[in-house]
């Protein structure tokens, strides 16, 4: 991946998610040497990138970590597309994470993956911190 693309994309995991379910810019950038870590992307005509899903895959399951959308162009089926493409390569079982169902916006999001086709878990968790502090 080039250095710019991933710039693009931390950027928009920036203005997407809270500092606590992100990792530091370096932290996040030494992933790309891992094989069973992969971010796909939506790119505009230009080029530039307004979408990405990032995923830990590996033999008995797929892990989506984070995806996001431009603010600019959310709600225009673009985190649709990028789910439905994941799931629709993936021939094994695929996981996420998500916010306790605490307000409308959590209950917004949950209800985007029960529409394509995921469960909420009932069960207490715990996210594992992604960076120190």
């Amino acid at each position: 991946m080039h250095s710019s693309a991933f710039d693009e994309i931390y950027t928009l995991m920036e203005a997407s998610f809270p500092v606590s379910e992100m990792r530091s810019y370096g932290g996040q950038k030494a992933l790309l040497d891992n094989p069973s870590y992969r971010i796909f992307t939506e790119q505009e005509a230009s080029g530039r990138i307004i979408g990405f899903l990032a995923a830990w895959e590996f033999p008995l399951l797929r892990f989506v970590e984070h995806i996001a959308v431009n603010p600019a162009t959310r709600g225009s089926g673009i985190g649709n597309k990028l789910m439905n493409s994941y799931l629709a390569r993936s021939d094994k079982q695929v996981l996420l994470e998500v916010e306790p169902p605490s307000g409308a916006l959590e209950q917004r999001r949950i209800g985007f993956y029960e529409r394509l086709g995921f469960h909420l878990n009932p069960y207490d968790y715990v996210q594992p911190p992604l960076r120190t502090g």
